[in-house]
């Protein structure tokens, strides 16, 4: 795969898009959808990522309009409206932010790196990962450890969900381990009590819904889910659990006081507004209860930190921003410098053959003579190429792309006599000669020249 090209990206996500879009956008799994967008016109490289949150997708095309139309597909059944198109730098920067946590439901949250990686071993298992999304990709993965290493954007809890396992564990008699767990409710506040109990590992975790089947896709969505249920049978699952978090959109009382009378030893944290349980459960003997107004010192403090910790995250991605850009522009000049040495080098090794061949032919020559003038050549293609070299360097850092092809094209080497020439005399040896002007040949095989360029020019290339 080449080391250049432009990244495409297309995104449904939460901050745009309703769960059910988002569902649509996730009806193939992440290899589906690599393989597709594989086979689109003008693609080589591909990458896809989906969560309970977001449903993206990668391609890397030499035209930023191929891109596009391999991505238009993506989404079809998704308004427009909830649909985000981003073109190169955009897409860089994006994948920073959705590594870091800085795009995520809830701040700084830590799954979201771990899906990020999942995402890439999928995609690298159909070899859909080349050159320009794998830098783009470990950058985004480096920027994501970076931001919990060096600060403070994933600690404590600053959802509701998160807090009222927080509380939970500073208040419950047995370890969290040992606690059996339900969740009423599956609508966002509800996913997240799921997912903040399931990453503390509690014992058997159950959500109850009113429509069963969006209390089954918690069950997908969510590892460590035991079991979705209706609200038909609520009391005996207040009855089996040690602890009841609370979350619908429910105008009223979703658990009252009867259906507790025989529950026994059990906290409920009820963190929907308004209240799904009633007052006067706190009345049963063994039940406890809290509300928002025992949780909002704790989300609050969590939250003032994360917004910094977020503000250092932001600075954090455009310094690596910027670094990401710098370490391509590097690359699409490299290629166009290691072609003008490659075809400098071909040149001169046929010269200085010939030029062998006819010190040999007035005597002998001895091993320094013959390293005095290959050292010489290699003098002057050094010293012919420097100028050009720091040219191109500097075109890159403008973002001056039509002097790198030029480049390009001019250095370029072509074959048009492969069997050698006759004009050197018999004692050269067979080997490509070579034009710097005109068009390549097509089928010229650019693999069969790697390992040509001499060490000491690739040494002299990454010195500069």
């Amino acid at each position: 795969m080449r080391d250049s090209g432009v990244i495409s990206g297309v995104s449904v996500a939460h901050d745009r898009a309703s769960v059910r879009e988002i569902e649509a956008a996730s009806s193939d799994d992440v290899r589906t959808v690599v393989e597709r967008l594989l086979a689109c016109d003008g693609v080589s490289e591909a990458f896809s990522l989906q969560t309970c949150n977001r449903a993206e997708a990668y391609v890397v095309t030499d035209d930023a309009a191929d891109g596009r139309r391999a991505l238009d597909d993506f989404a079809p059944d998704v308004r427009d409206g909830s649909v985000r198109y981003m073109d190169h730098e955009e897409t860089l920067r994006h994948l920073m932010r959705v590594a870091s946590g800085l795009e995520s439901l809830v701040l700084g949250e830590d799954q979201i790196l771990g899906q990020v990686k999942a995402g890439i071993e999928a995609a690298r298992e159909r070899d859909a990962i080349g050159p320009m999304l794998e830098d783009a990709l470990m950058k985004a993965v480096h920027v994501g450890e970076r931001a919990r290493d060096e600060t403070a954007i994933n600690e404590g809890a600053v959802s509701l969900g998160s807090a009222a396992v927080r509380l939970a564990r500073a208040e419950l008699d047995a370890p969290v381990g040992e606690v059996d767990a339900l969740v009423v409710g599956a609508g966002e506040m509800g996913t997240l009590a799921t997912k903040a109990l399931a990453s503390v590992d509690v014992g058997d975790l159950v959500v109850a819904n009113r429509t069963v089947a969006n209390a089954r896709h918690l069950t997908r969505e969510v590892p460590g889910v035991s079991e979705a249920a209706g609200l038909g049978d609520l009391r005996g699952r207040l009855r089996d659990a040690d602890l009841v978090i609370t979350a619908t959109s429910s105008p009223d009382y979703v658990v009252t006081p009867d259906q507790l009378d025989d529950a026994g030893e059990t906290m409920l944290i009820d963190i929907a507004q308004p209240r799904d349980v009633d007052p006067a459960a706190a009345d049963i003997d063994g039940v406890r209860v809290r509300d928002i107004d025992d949780l909002e010192t704790v989300t609050d403090r969590t939250a003032e930190r994360r917004e910094e910790a977020a503000r250092e995250v932001e600075a954090m991605i455009d310094e690596e921003f910027d670094r990401l850009l710098a370490a391509y522009k590097r690359k699409r000049a490299d290629e166009a410098i290691s072609s003008m040495y490659e075809a400098a080098e071909h040149v001169k090794r046929r010269e200085v053959s010939t030029a062998l061949s006819k010190l040999e032919a007035q005597g002998d020559l001895t091993d320094e003579q013959r390293e005095t003038v290959e050292s010489l050549a290699d003098a002057l293609v050094g010293q012919i190429l420097a100028a050009p070299t720091k040219s191109l360097r500097d075109a890159a850092g403008d973002d001056d792309w039509t002097t790198i092809q030029t480049a390009m094209r001019l250095f370029d080497p072509g074959f048009d006599d492969l069997g050698g020439s006759d004009s050197a005399g018999p004692s050269e040896p067979s080997g490509p000669s070579i034009e710097f002007s005109g068009e390549p040949p097509e089928d010229l095989d650019r693999e069969a020249l790697e390992g040509e360029v001499p060490r000491r020019v690739l040494e002299q290339l990454s010195d500069d």
